[in-house]
């Protein structure tokens, strides 16, 4: 079964989470390393929707001429 991909909102939820329970700071360190290795990929996981979303924005930003227009996306 393919893994689903979470919302970019979901992902931010989840790592908001992860940072309160480690910030807390009494899960047992395997546990501790596994919400931080699930964060560090989120981070990534987010960093690349944020970068997908720049590149529609710039699409749709900047025409040809510089004026701004909608840019059919790909």
């Amino acid at each position: 079964m393919a893994k689903k991909e979470k919302s970019f909102e979901q992902s931010l939820a989840r790592l908001e989470e992860i940072v309160r329970l480690l910030e807390k700071g009494d899960a047992p360190l395997a546990e501790s390393l596994g919400l931080f290795e699930e964060g560090a990929g989120l981070i990534r996981e987010c960093g690349k929707l944020l970068d997908e979303a720049e590149q529609k924005v710039v699409q749709l930003r900047k025409g040809p001429d510089g004026a701004p227009e909608e840019l059919p996306f790909e």
